[in-house]
């Protein structure tokens, strides 16, 4: 997949990735970093793939460096951005990808807590340390992002409805961000194939990944999906400050 961004068109910024280890998040931040942009990997918990994406981008000539955090904790994050700005300086760019709720073990409660309450208090975190004109993406899915209006597999309604409380959550802080000069917008994207959610959700409903790309036509790879998410960082806000991306015409939009 070619680098939607210009060589050279993120020189001297820096741009922070949640869930950069693996995975769309990933490839978002090689985008970036390609672009000349200082990089934040972040993980959670996989050190040695964060490490490994850092390796590959400094290798090439890039700057990046790999930062754990737990987005659930406060006390985490604020540590994760104050090693930030420490060694990189203020952000530019925040893509709020991570997100989560298909896990075992993590408690009935822990789609909401990462897929809204996080997301809030990453954005209330970021705030002090965001650099002039920064740009904040919200990564989400159709399944979420249209979830009032079209219902969604069973077995991933829990995230698709926590997904959504995240939104809107965010998108009651636009006034806010705007004031200050800040842009936000939202990349939906359609089921995408190669992700660890695909992967679940075949594994609950074997047959699922195959019957949507029948309906839509095809579906986009991660890092097809990833250099949407980058260029959602750069382009033009979207007057709804949202940006599509894979068909959409099997969902019902609000009235």
């Amino acid at each position: 997949m070619t680098n939607p961004l210009a060589p050279g068109s993120l020189d001297g910024r820096v741009a922070l990735v949640t869930g950069s280890s693996r995975g769309i998040g990933a490839d978002t931040v090689r985008y970036l970093a390609d672009a000349g942009a200082a990089v934040v990997v972040n993980y959670r918990s996989k050190a040695p793939r964060a490490e490994k994406v850092v390796a590959e981008i400094t290798g090439a000539g890039g700057r990046a460096i790999a930062v754990g955090a737990d987005l659930t904790d406060a006390a985490s994050v604020a540590e994760m951005f104050e090693r930030t700005v420490a060694e990189l300086g203020p952000i530019d760019v925040l893509v709020l990808n991570a997100s989560g709720g298909m896990e075992t073990g993590m408690g009935d409660d822990y789609a909401m807590r990462l897929n809204r309450d996080a997301q809030v208090n990453v954005i209330e975190g970021a705030l002090p340390h965001l650099a002039a004109g920064a740009r904040i993406v919200f990564v989400t899915s159709h399944q979420a992002h249209f979830i009032r209006t079209t219902p969604t597999m069973p077995e991933y309604e829990p995230v698709a409805l926590s997904k959504r409380a995240g939104e809107d959550a965010l998108r009651a802080m636009v006034p806010r961000l705007e004031a200050a000069g800040y842009g936000f917008v939202v990349v939906s994207g359609d089921m995408i194939e190669g992700t660890i959610t695909a992967t679940l959700l075949e594994r609950a409903n074997p047959g699922a990944i195959e019957a949507r790309k029948h309906d839509a036509g095809r579906l986009y790879n991660v890092s097809e999906f990833a250099a949407e998410v980058a260029a959602a960082a750069v382009d033009p806000v979207p007057a709804d400050h949202t940006r599509y991306v894979g068909d959409t015409s099997g969902f019902v939009r609000e009235s």
